[in-house]
């Protein structure tokens, strides 16, 4: 077997390795291992070969870096909620009027929902806009919106 097939297998190996880890070491050590074996191609010998790994991943990871630094961080910024906590905030228009003290019904993106809302020292009337604040089981709280 080649040199320059080995290197391409351990490429195809490493890139394996990062699509199912996600880690940046993998990638640029697959960027490496494709210099290395351009160098075999050229018909370098292996010290050339195990200098262009070097080097290419070594840049690679410096010139990577910045870009998965910048992704990660606008990933982790965006606040991932789910359930009934992807609901808090959101804003609801009342479909059946909600007096004090009992129950309503609110529509949030063709949902229909039972609401109350305890602050509220009068009818809400249909159509009127409230954001949801918490929940109890799955029962809304609202209020109106500032």
């Amino acid at each position: 077997m080649e040199v320059w097939t080995i290197w391409l297998i351990a490429a195809a190996v490493l890139l394996v390795v990062e699509v199912m880890t996600q880690m940046m070491w993998a990638l640029c050590l697959t960027i490496g291992a494709l210099g290395a074996m351009t160098c075999a191609l050229c018909g370098l010998d292996m010290a050339w070969q195990a200098v262009a790994m070097a080097l290419l991943s070594t840049a690679a990871y410096i010139g990577l870096l910045p870009l998965f630094r910048r992704w990660h961080k606008r990933t982790e910024t965006k606040e991932a909620r789910t359930g009934m906590d992807a609901l808090l905030g959101r804003r609801a228009t009342v479909t059946h009027a909600i007096h004090p003290g009992q129950l309503g019904r609110a529509r949030i993106d063709g949902d229909n929902w039972q609401v109350k809302a305890p602050a509220a020292t009068e009818t809400l009337p249909a159509g009127t806009e409230v954001v949801v604040t918490s929940y109890d089981s799955i029962i809304l709280t609202v209020e109106l919106p500032d």
